[in-house]
């Protein structure tokens, strides 16, 4: 680990009281939750059709039973802990130093954790609705549904409020994130290698004095970058201290 790099990431977080975390999918790898695009990533992993057309809302109402099979097996990690970057992440925000987490995952460790602003840009695992009657269930209620979840209420189709393919981000979730990132004073992504759109548009609203990013591979904004830290970003939130 480059700890020159540390030192300079902790001097960036000690001179900041307005800092917003952007994070993707590698903020949770370390907390046993896979990603899409890395060699051992669901993209990599083999399927009757592929993940994207699988986790599409097409393939939700046309073949319920086999999204439901891939859901519950890859996308369902209800055991996963939250790793050193969601707990240091949630301190920072209770030391006042982070305002908000922006996030594209939707396994809720952040909030977990103990952080309280958090904008999930492609929803929650956590929370899932009755298609037909809205009627709320638990991620435990979807997990252990045999086949396709039903509505105990009405009989409709149970489906995840996240946000897949095919489907519109939340307006006034991005609206608040995008509120957030152009008042920031200190932008730090990390785990995501910038090429989901629209969530990867949000960082062209930073106009902020330092931007930071943490990836163990590159990224498209890798030029723009004050800071470009390539190590496990729980590794390097495990050096940081919240003063």
């Amino acid at each position: 680990m480059n700890m020159e790099k540390i030192a300079q990431l902790q001097e960036i977080i000690d001179g900041s009281e307005n800092i917003v975390f952007f994070g993707g999918a590698g903020v949770s790898t370390e907390s046993g939750i896979p990603d899409f695009r890395s060699q051992d990533g669901l993209y990599h992993m083999k399927y009757k059709y592929p993940p994207e057309t699988i986790i599409s809302h097409s393939f939700f109402v046309s073949r319920p039973e086999e999204f439901y099979r891939f859901y519950k097996d890859k996308m369902l990690a209800l055991d996963a802990q939250p790793n050193e970057a969601h707990l240091k992440l949630a301190s920072l925000e209770q030391a006042g130093r982070v305002k908000a987490v922006v996030t594209q995952n939707i396994d809720g460790l952040h909030q977990k954790a103990g952080s309280k602003e958090v904008l999930e840009l492609h929803g929650s695992v956590l929370r899932n609705y009755c298609t037909r009657c809205g009627e709320f269930y638990d991620a435990a209620y979807v997990k252990n549904a045999e086949g396709v979840p039903k509505c105990t209420k009405c009989g409709g189709t149970v489906k995840p409020d996240v946000v897949l393919y095919e489907e519109g981000l939340d307006n006034q979730i991005m609206s608040k994130s995008i509120s957030y990132i152009s008042n920031a004073d200190v932008l730090i992504i990390g785990g995501t290698s910038l090429v989901v759109y629209p969530a990867a548009g949000l960082i062209d609203y930073f106009r902020g004095r330092k931007l930071v990013l943490i990836n163990k591979g590159a990224t498209a904004r890798d030029a723009g970058a004050d800071l470009i830290i390539t190590d496990p970003i729980g590794e390097v939130f495990s050096q940081i201290e919240v003063r």
